[in-house]
């Protein structure tokens, strides 16, 4: 028991101790509760995977409820795509529920909250109930419509439901403390009109409650026990403690939130929005082109759901968000496509060899091993004929002592045949080769140091290949200040190619997975017919994007090889600084600073910003993050309500070497 629980995340820990505390095993429920505003991404499936494997673990029901809550950007399209997902993923939910299956029971709540004074009509425009909520520094004031009366409110709520107020003309909010620390706090929207017919409901409503006001309350109408949210939710813990304050029954069980760290990628966007518009402009062709990151997109590239499990539980579950290098995704694609893709012959580059010796009408059968990895996969038949097609980029007509390809003069095997010889080529009047010349050798047992694929040029079958690079070449395109992120988009993210592929693949159907060998792993696409067959690259053999990109490449660990450390992210130096800084002697203390000035030239903004709720007693990091700070306004970083908030509650600080740095801000 000792061993098993040390290998407890933090979040089960956290239901471990609710059991031991008394908590019913068969009390515990879970939800995984989308919006359906789009389609699901690869940063979903992190907590996708949480809820449901914990789910699987405690063997306890989850929950599928959608948060439709503004009809303006929900479409069934998205409801139906999302439940495809979880259920490719291979995960089962217990109920299929919805935020406007409570509508009626949601807006009775509020009512009962206008009659006990805890909820007002406001009829001020954004901008100024913006004005009055103030600072994380400066407490906000009071609307002029706080003290409406109760029976003006119940009156004014009444018709906004009955649709006789345009939108913003009118909303209803929570009446807490406009002096409140924490700005979610300060009398929060629970309504707002909206006149959209929603995908469920049609017209039947013309108020839609906010986000804060429906998630804890559906989450304890389905008695969820652990409400498990992305961590920018964290500051919406004491909101959604507190909207449940006014609703729950003592002897019903309690929803508790708790946060854990969102997935990010590098070289990937996760915003919905920015999503759709790549859709929208028509960058890709559609929410599930293979190179998008949806769910939908990476599995029909030909990912698969033992790959995405793989790498969830690799990332792990922390309580800090950080950036996952998407090499690590490709890692686990490859890994698990490994094991059980058969491996086929295709040619994407052909150019003709013919062996001269070889009888011109003959045909072989040649036995070829369908997966070495995988004892059961047996054996299939390949045809071999006088002329084959091989990869251009397989031969030279010079080359020196380490090309171990076809050369003229050299020997190379074909794969499951025979050792040839090149003796010379033909050219056409550009000086292009068109065909190369060959003998072979039946002495098989020799051994020469190079093996080429090919394909029997009579028995080749014509198939469209579409070669997928990564849709953006930044590895953060969306943490410029001054740059859109379509400025990073990579022009060749998507290559077409008219290939050739052995007779064996004649049948092959879409979603099918297969090794072209020596190029990669490729799988049928849903345009595939059986009249014009179309193969997505899916991943290649060997990460080679590293050594495109002028990066350090770093082999994944095996027995003999151990694999060097790669050079630390200027953020990850600038947080073991900060731990030691405040022991330092004062002028140890300046060079330290210096060095972290120099270094916060190569920190994003999206590094930094999960720093920003870094723990109190942390006060070495959070000056640090502070003198980052500094520098990243200075090269032109716009203020914003995480950085205020930053900025105020270290203002508030004991610690005057902290309190300090941010004045100096």
């Amino acid at each position: 028991m000792s061993e098993e629980r040390k290998s407890l995340n933090f979040i089960e820990q956290i239901i471990e101790e609710d059991l031991a505390n008394g908590l019913p095993k068969d009390k515990l429920r879970f939800r995984f509760p989308p919006e359906p505003n789009g389609y699901l991404h690869i940063g979903h499936t992190k907590a996708i995977g949480i809820s449901f494997g914990l789910g699987e673990q405690y063997n306890a029901p989850v929950n599928l409820r959608y948060d439709d809550t503004n009809p303006v950007k929900e479409e069934q399209e998205y409801v139906d795509a999302i439940k495809e997902d979880i259920a490719w993923l291979g995960y089962k939910w217990d109920q299929e529920l919805y935020s406007s299956d409570y509508f009626q029971t949601l807006y009775d709540w509020a009512v009962e909250l206008i009659k006990k004074g805890k909820a007002y009509v406001d009829s001020q425009s954004s901008e100024t109930m913006a004005e009055q909520k103030g600072t994380p520094t400066q407490p906000g004031t009071d609307s002029p419509f706080r003290n409406r009366s109760v029976a003006e409110n119940l009156d004014l709520f009444e018709r906004m439901k009955n649709g006789e107020f345009e939108e913003g003309e009118h909303i209803l909010r929570a009446k807490i403390d406009m002096q409140h620390p924490n700005m979610l706090m300060r009398d929060p929207i629970m309504y707002r009109v909206i006149h959209n017919e929603h995908h469920r409901t049609g017209s039947d409503w013309c108020v839609y409650p906010m986000y804060d006001w429906t998630h804890g309350e559906s989450d304890y109408i389905e008695q969820i026990s652990h409400s498990l949210c992305s961590l920018e939710f964290k500051p919406h813990r004491e909101l959604y403690d507190w909207f449940l304050d006014q609703v729950v029954d003592p002897d019903k069980l309690r929803p508790k939130q708790r946060e854990f760290a969102r997935l990010n990628l590098s070289y990937t966007i996760m915003s919905k929005r920015k999503l759709l518009k790549l859709v929208e402009e028509g960058v890709v062709n559609g929410w599930d082109d293979p190179r998008m990151p949806t769910i939908s997109g990476i599995r029909r590239r030909g990912y698969t759901p033992n790959a995405i499990k793989k790498f969830v539980e690799t990332v792990g579950v922390a309580k800090r968000d950080n950036v996952i290098d998407v090499s690590l995704l490709e890692f686990c694609v490859r890994e698990d496509l490994n094991k059980v893709a058969p491996r086929v012959m295709a040619v994407l580059n052909p150019v003709k060899l013919v062996i001269t010796n070889y009888p011109e009408d003959k045909v072989e059968w040649l036995d070829a091993e369908n997966n070495q990895e995988d004892d059961t996969a047996g054996y299939r038949k390949v045809p071999f004929t006088r002329e084959l097609y091989i990869e251009r980029e397989d031969f030279k007509e010079e080359a020196g002592s380490k090309f171990f390809r076809l050369k003229l003069g050299g020997e190379v095997r074909l794969k499951n045949a025979y050792i040839i010889k090149a003796e010379n080529v033909v050219k056409d009047s550009e000086g292009h080769i068109e065909e190369i010349h060959c003998t072979y050798s039946e002495d098989t047992a020799r051994k020469v140091k190079g093996t080429l694929h090919w394909v029997s040029i009579a028995h080749a079958i014509r198939a469209e290949v579409r070669e997928y690079d990564r849709l953006f070449m930044d590895e953060a395109p969306d943490s410029y200040q001054d740059k859109d992120f379509t400025a990073f988009l990579n022009p060749n993210s998507l290559r077409t190619i008219q290939a050739f592929v052995e007779l064996s693949l004649e049948g092959a159907t879409v979603g099918e997975r297969y090794q072209f060998q020596r190029l990669g792993y490729f799988n049928v696409d849903d345009d595939s017919t059986p009249q014009h067959l179309v193969f997505n690259k899916t991943v290649g053999l060997r990460d080679t994007w590293a050594k495109q990109s002028g990066k350090t490449k770093q082999n994944h660990p095996t027995k003999k090889q151990q694999p060097q450390p790669p050079k630390r992210k200027a953020i990850d130096v600038i947080q073991q600084l900060g731990k030691k800084y405040t022991n330092l002697p004062e002028a140890k203390q300046q060079k330290v600073k210096a060095e972290i000035e120099k270094l916060a030239k190569d920190v994003s903004y999206a590094e930094l910003v999960p720093l920003f709720h870094t723990a109190v007693k942390k006060v070495g990091t959070r000056i640090a993050v502070a003198i980052t700070l500094k520098v990243l306004l200075n090269q032109g970083l716009e203020r914003n309500e995480d950085i205020n908030d930053f900025i105020g509650k270290a203002l508030e600080d004991k610690n005057p070497l902290l309190v300090l740095e941010v004045k100096g801000i």
